[in-house]
C-alpha cells in the first residue's frame, strides 16, 4: 500500500477553474442541493453558495413546499425548487436535469429524510453526500446496499466515520489507514476532514490536503463550514470532475478561503471569499500553489 501523497494542484486541475466567453451556464453543469426540513435550511444555502461561488453553470435547492419561503427569502441566483408530496421524488430530481447532487447538510433523520436520500441514490449522477446523509446510510434499520452511483464521494469527519466503519474504527489507527479502510467498505471516494484532510479512493489510491499554517485549518472549526466544502465539492462535481479530483481541489480551495478569510470567519464568508482565491489561482503562470 503506497503512502497517500500530499496535493498540489497542478496547472491542469486549476485551469478546470476557468470559463470561457465560447460557452455557456449549461455548460458548466447544474448543482442540485436537497434541503432538510422547515428552519433546518440553512446548511443547504451554505452549500448552494459555494456550488455557485466555485462555478457551477445553475444551482437549485430542492426543498418541501413548507420550505420554499423560507429559501426564497435568502436566495436570488440560486433557484429553489419544492418537491410536491405524494408524488415520486426521484422522478421529479431527475426532471430537474441536475449534472451532480448533494444531500445530507441538515437533511434530518426522519422517514421523509430517508426517502430523499433512497430516490437520490436511485438516479446515475455524482452525488456528495454529507452529515446526515451518512448516518442515515450508516445506521438505519435498513441500510443502504448500495452500489453507489459512480462518482459518489461521502465526506466524514470522525464521528461519522466511525459510523460507517463501526467495528474497525480504533482511535490509534492513522487517519490514512481509517479513510481506506472506509473507501474500501463503502466502494466510494471517501473525504475524511481533518486538520490534515484525507481523499481515499476505493482502489486504494489517497491523498492529503493540509495546510502549512495550522491556524487556516482551526480557523475552519465553525458552525456550517462543511455545508460549504460540501457545496464547493458538489460545483466540481458539476463541473465535470471526478470525485476524488473534486475533493482534493474543492479541500483545496476551502483553506485557501480559510487562509483569506483570516481569524473571525464564519461560514457564510467562505463561498464569498472564492472569487479572490480563484481570481489568485488563475492568475498563476505555473503549477498553483499548496494550500498557504
Amino acid at each position: 500500500m503506497t503512502t497517500a501523497a500530499r496535493y498540489i494542484p497542478s496547472s491542469t486541475d486549476i485551469a478546470r477553474l476557468a470559463k470561457s466567453g465560447a460557452r455557456h451556464k449549461y455548460d458548466y453543469g447544474h448543482a442540485v442541493i436537497v434541503s432538510g426540513p422547515p428552519g433546518q435550511g440553512g446548511a443547504a444555502r451554505l452549500a448552494a453558495r459555494g456550488a455557485l461561488r466555485v462555478g457551477a453553470g445553475l444551482v437549485s435547492v430542492l426543498c418541501g413546499a413548507d420550505s420554499v419561503a423560507e429559501h426564497a427569502a435568502r436566495l436570488d441566483a440560486i433557484m429553489v425548487k419544492p418537491f410536491a408530496g405524494g408524488e415520486d421524488i426521484g422522478r421529479q430530481l431527475a426532471g430537474l436535469n441536475p449534472s451532480a447532487l448533494c444531500i445530507g447538510p441538515n437533511l434530518g433523520l426522519t422517514a421523509r429524510a430517508g426517502d430523499l436520500l433512497d430516490a437520490t441514490l436511485s438516479l446515475p449522477h455524482p452525488v456528495c453526500l454529507d452529515a446526515d446523509a451518512i448516518t442515515l446510510i450508516a445506521e438505519r434499520e435498513a441500510p443502504y446496499a448500495g452500489p453507489f452511483p459512480a462518482q459518489t464521494i461521502m465526506t466524514p469527519h470522525a464521528g461519522e466515520l466511525r459510523r460507517l466503519i463501526p467495528h474497525r474504527f480504533d482511535t490509534t489507527t492513522n487517519r490514512e489507514t481509517l479513510a481506506r479502510m472506509a473507501a474500501e467498505r463503502w466502494g466510494c471516494v471517501i473525504l475524511f476532514k481533518g486538520v490534515e484532510t484525507i481523499i481515499a479512493h476505493p482502489d486504494g489510491r489517497c491523498l492529503t490536503v493540509a495546510s502549512t499554517a495550522f491556524a487556516h485549518a482551526a480557523w475552519l472549526a465553525t458552525a456550517g463550514s462543511g455545508d460549504v466544502l460540501a457545496g464547493i465539492i458538489t460545483g466540481l462535481l458539476a463541473r465535470g470532475c471526478d470525485a476524488m479530483e473534486a475533493g482534493a481541489l474543492g479541500a483545496t480551495l476551502h483553506l485557501l478561503c480559510a487562509a483569506e478569510c483570516g481569524p473571525g470567519l464564519i461560514a457564510e464568508d467562505l463561498p464569498e471569499a472564492l472569487p479572490a482565491v480563484l481570481r489568485h489561482l488563475l492568475s498563476e503562470p505555473d503549477d498553483g500553489p499548496a494550500p498557504r
